[in-house]
């Protein structure tokens, strides 16, 4: 069987891993640990964990069609001091980190559970905090705040710097046939992975097809400046130089101008401008129309597996 890897976070990778389990890959998810907001974020302030949220959206992704335990990992309490805000699956893992004294070993139970095909890895076990730089020369501190930065971000960096890489994953990034980067927030989900020691480095030895996946809208502050080619420098600028075999964009929609990355700047010219960098461009037509922020799961599905 063929092997994949999926890295990144927030909402996008859980697309790509239900994708290419589908296609009969067998799936690694490498999964960012700088997260600091909402759930997670509350978790790693009050208990000293490694943030759960994005792990247990890919392990859901990733489990049988007929775990009744998915929907209760996902289950998210409204209200009750304490627990509002709080997904289940979030409070599970934390408390599987401290009966088996480990965030990995949390990871490997809550997969049981759920019945998982496939593997979901941390990038890192350390604990790492996100810091950028924005246009304007100012320091930004921490994941959601980078998020929301009201200026657009130039570079990002974690401290400490260059952790440790947890060792499956650069086992898993030697192994694959095919490793896909996103979607996700350009600098707060897939760039934190790039800043683990020694995953920049294997990406750009690997001997894996190289797809990345460019987001379908901008995000306001963080990459509002943007165009599909910025996005490109900007993981280049970040460790993977040459390393980049093809991006898949969205194709031109003029009824969505908002949602079209690779027309914000001159269209033709910038997939001219990707393609002079020895990088294939896919062109499809990929966004939710009812959620034009978002790539629409099924089409986006249907480009990878030409892709792949």
């Amino acid at each position: 069987m063929r092997r994949a890897v999926a890295i990144g976070g927030g909402t996008g990778l859980p697309y790509v891993l239900q994708c290419l389990a589908s296609s009969e890959f067998s799936v690694t998810a490498i999964v960012t640990v700088a997260d600091d907001g909402g759930s997670s974020g509350m978790l790693r302030r009050e208990l000293g964990i490694l943030p759960p949220g994005d792990i247990r959206n890919c392990l859901v992704a990733l489990s049988t069609p007929e775990s009744r335990l998915a929907d209760v990992f996902q289950y998210r309490f409204p209200s009750g001091a304490g627990l509002e805000g709080h997904a289940l699956g979030n409070l599970i893992i934390a408390a599987l980190a401290d009966m088996r004294g480990g965030f990995a070993e949390a990871i490997e139970d809550a997969s049981a559970l759920l019945g998982v095909h496939g593997r979901v890895l941390p990038a890192t076990l350390s604990d790492v905090v996100l810091f950028a730089e924005d246009e304007n020369g100012e320091r930004v501190v921490g994941q959601e705040n980078v998020a929301h930065s009201a200026a657009g971000v130039c570079s990002v960096h974690l401290e400490p710097p260059a952790p440790p890489a947890y060792p499956p994953v650069l086992d898993a990034i030697r192994e694959a046939d095919v490793i896909v980067l996103g979607p996700g927030s350009l600098y707060t989900s897939i760039m934190p992975n790039l800043l683990i020691s020694g995953v920049a480095e294997a990406l750009r030895a690997s001997s894996a097809r190289i797809i990345y996946v460019c987001n379908v809208a901008n995000q306001r502050g963080e990459t509002s400046s943007l165009d599909a080619l910025g996005h490109v420098r900007a993981l280049e600028d970040h460790g993977l130089l040459g390393a980049i075999d093809s991006v898949l964009l969205h194709d031109s929609d003029s009824e969505m101008p908002e949602s079209d990355v690779l027309r914000v700047d001159g269209g033709e010219g910038v997939r001219r401008e990707i393609e002079f960098r020895g990088i294939t461009v896919v062109v499809a037509d990929l966004v939710d129309r009812a959620n034009p922020m978002h790539h629409d799961p099924t089409l986006l599905c249907s480009a990878l597996r030409r892709m792949v």
